[in-house]
């Protein structure tokens, strides 16, 4: 699948995506990510949390409006504001598809961005989600 050529490749990390808000990541680019991902994948369950960077909410937002676009067939469980342990936790323990959390993780402020996992938490990289979409 090849999406939007605003998408800078170098937001693709070995363990996430992320970039600096607004320039390199934004509610634009997160809603076409989260497009290809969902497409690949073809998720009957995701959830879904951002932690508490100044531009999470923005782009929690962003992904909830996308899946509504989408209006596939599959339950989403958006939990808000928690922790990345947090959400590895609930996607093991309630069985789904994928977790997506809105973090930048250790960076500074300025960034945000994207972990994806996979069934049983299993972490897909932001290399791996540049494939698909690439």
């Amino acid at each position: 699948m090849n999406i939007n050529k605003k998408i800078d490749a170098k937001i693709f990390k070995a363990y996430d995506i992320r970039g600096i808000y607004p320039d390199e990541i934004n509610e634009e680019i997160v809603s076409e990510i989260i497009a290809a991902v969902v497409k690949n994948f073809k998720p009957k369950k995701i959830i879904i949390g951002h932690d508490a960077r100044l531009s999470s909410p923005k782009l929690y937002q962003a992904l909830i409006k996308q899946f509504k676009i989408l209006n596939l067939k599959f339950k989403i469980i958006p939990t808000g504001l928690i922790t990345t342990p947090m959400l590895y936790f609930l996607t093991n323990y309630s069985n789904a598809d994928l977790g997506i959390m809105i973090t930048a993780s250790h960076n500074p402020k300025q960034y945000n961005g994207l972990k994806i996992v996979g069934k049983n938490a299993v972490p897909i990289s932001g290399k791996q989600i540049w494939k698909i979409i690439s």
